[in-house]
Formats: structure tokens, C-alpha cells, sequence
């Protein structure tokens, strides 16, 4: 089956990421696109041959018959797009995070249920070959009981220079809500989502509003309205715990670091790069996957966009749009906690 396919924000990710992704899929015709300035959409539409160009979200759905949109604006406008779309009995595809906050998610995760569509998330560290073997282990028990994660979504100087993405107004924060929620979402996705009890969270605003070495290109300092550094802990239910370092911009070794440590009291892992760790036969053992690369010839995208296509088609069963909600919930309270002071308690 072909299903028609709507894009909200042409804008970097839509044309690097996921467009391409459709495109290598058979089952996607990519029928129209819309973006605020008519410009915009024209180019996106004559770069992959987009039939429908638009202005207005609702003149899109009023002239096209879609089955799923993908919906790639500021975080700002993703709970009215996710609104308008299941108006228009559409299915989601929403890139991350989900809201602005988890008041916002809530309210959208509700809408897909009243409209009876899917409602997905795009946290395509899932889709990473890493992740899914990781879990596969997990979930098999081979690193036991996990009592505690360090998460890290640290960039040296990856102040992103396009876009919005130092605009409070419009994303709701800086690295957090951006880069260190991909992160934070796979902790709670390889863990299955313990429940939280308390979050404790801390903000900075060391860098960014002084000029500097761009390696995301150049940035404003004098509209710079986000954090560039935030930190935290989260106590859970179970007894286990999470530690989180995200930034834009830090004096740190590594130009970016993205990984997720797992402890487990039968053994341990990293996700970047992949490594488990044990104890057997008498010996502390690593387990390194070999060619793992050389599995597939696609990437994480390539492979949530196909899932994705899987859910419509009946083949694959989606996430749950409350684990969204769970993952702002968190965000939520890093936030709350750094500018209020105090832990922010979940009991």
C-alpha cells in the first residue's frame, strides 16, 4: 500500500533526515509540504518533487487526503500541528521533544487517543542497530537488576547557528529539551520507565552569551535565551537512579559525547560505543559487537521512518505516546528544579 504523506516545516531535519528516508521506501509518496513562507516550501518542494505546496496547515488538509504527516517545526507549534492533523484524521509523526512542556504532551497524547490515530515521537537513538541489540539484551537479563545510568549529551561547542534552537520562546530551552532528551529517552527506554520519586536539576548560561568558536555554526550571543549547560539526578521507585550532563557548549575534551552507561548488578553498558560489561568464567569479560555496521546500509532515520511506515501497515506496534509524556515529564522537572532551587518531588 502507498500512503500519502504531508510535511509541516521543511526546514534542516525534514530535508536531511527524514524526506530522504521516505524517499527509499516504497510505500511513501510525499504529496505536499507547508511552511509559513511560500519560499520555503517551493524549495523543498522542487528539490524531491513534492507535488502540494502550501502556506496553512489547514489549506493542506483541506485539498489533500493524507494518511500521515510529519510534523518538524519548533517545539513551540508542535501541540497545534499534532491538533490540526488529527482534526484532519491524520496520522503523527512529531519530532522531538514532544511539547513545549508535558502539560502541552499530555493534551496532544489524549488528542490521538479521541481521533483514534497514532501519535509517534522522533527518538530515532531507538532505531540505532546499538540500541536494539542493547535491549534485546536487557530485556533478556543479561545486565541484571540496572540500579543506576549516567547520561550524557555533552557537545564542546555545538551551539546549533540555524533555526530557532537558541530561542526560549519558541523551543522552551537549549541543550536539554534539545539533544539531552534523545538521551533521557533512551535511558528510560532501555530501563522499561521506572517511575520517579524526585528530580534535582541545575542550569548554566556560561557561554553562549559571549561570542566564540562556532562548530554548528556561528550563533547570536545577544539573543541567546537558553541554557548551554544543565545537569541533574533522578531518583526512581525501584531504588535506581540517573545522573545527566547535556550541553551546548562546555569546556570538555570532546567535540560531542553521546552515551548512556547502564549499571547492572549482573553486568554493565555503554551505548556510545557500544560495549557490555561482565563477570564470567573466573574474569572481568567485555562483549564488543563485530560488523555491526556493516549489517544494514541504512541509518537510525532511515530505519524509524520505516517502522513508522511498519505501524500504519499493521506489521509493528508503536510506542505509546505516554512515554512522550513521561520523558517531558522529566524534562519538566529539571527545569522546575533549576530555577526554583528545590527538588521537585513526583510522590
Amino acid at each position: 500500500m502507498t500512503y500519502r504523506i504531508g510535511i509541516v516545516g521543511p526546514g534542516m531535519i525534514a530535508t536531511t533526515a527524514h524526506i530522504p528516508a521516505l524517499l527509499k521506501d516504497g510505500r511513501a509518496e510525499i504529496a505536499a509540504v507547508t511552511s509559513r513562507t511560500h519560499e520555503t516550501a517551493q524549495k523543498a518542494a522542487e528539490r524531491f518533487h513534492i507535488p502540494g505546496v502550501y502556506t496553512s496547515e489547514a489549506e493542506m488538509y483541506a485539498n489533500e487526503q493524507l494518511d500521515l504527516v510529519l510534523i518538524c517545526v519548533p517545539n513551540a507549534y508542535h501541540a497545534a500541528s499534532v491538533r490540526r492533523a488529527f482534526e484532519a484524521g491524520v496520522h503523527v509523526f512529531c519530532e522531538k521533544p514532544p511539547a513545549m512542556n508535558a502539560a502541552e504532551a499530555s493534551l496532544m497524547e489524549k488528542a490521538a487517543s479521541d481521533a483514534d490515530r497514532h501519535l509517534m515521537y522522533g527518538f530515532h537513538h531507538r532505531f540505532q542497530l546499538e540500541t536494539i541489540v542493547l535491549k534485546k539484551a536487557v530485556d533478556s537479563g543479561e545486565l541484571g537488576d540496572i540500579y543506576h545510568m549516567n547520561v550524557q549529551a555533552v557537545r564542546r561547542r555545538g551551539i546549533p547557528g540555524w533555526g530557532s534552537f537558541t530561542d526560549k520562546e519558541k523551543q522552551g530551552g537549549g541543550p536539554l529539551i534539545d539533544v539531552g532528551v534523545h538521551m533521557l529517552d533512551l535511558a528510560a527506554y532501555i530501563s522499561g520507565f521506572p517511575k520517579p520519586v524526585e528530580v534535582m536539576g541545575v542550569t548554566h548560561q556560561r557561554l553562549g552569551r559571549k561570542p566564540g568558536v562556532g562548530l554548528l555554526g556561528d550563533w547570536d550571543p545577544h539573543t541567546f535565551s537558553v541554557e548551554d549547560f544543565a545537569s541533574g539526578m533522578i531518583r526512581f521507585e525501584n531504588g535506581s537512579s540517573l545522573v545527566l550532563e547535556t550541553s551546548y557548549a562546555a569546556n570538555t575534551a570532546e567535540q560531542e559525547r553521546l552515551n548512556v552507561s547502564f549499571f547492572g548488578d549482573e553486568g554493565g553498558a555503554d551505548t556510545s560505543p557500544f560495549r557490555m560489561y561482565g563477570e564470567k568464567y573466573g574474569a572481568l569479560l567485555d562483549t564488543t559487537p563485530v560488523f555491526l555496521d556493516k549489517m544494514e546500509d541504512r541509518d537510525a532515520y532511515d530505519r524509524q521512518l520505516t517502522h513508522v511506515l511498519d505501524v500504519l501497515d499493521k506489521k509493528a506496534a508503536p510506542a505509546p505516546p505516554n512515554q512522550g509524556t513521561y520523558v517531558q515529564q522529566l524534562v519538566d522537572a529539571l527545569y522546575e528544579s533549576a530555577a526554583t532551587g528545590k527538588a521537585v518531588s513526583f510522590r
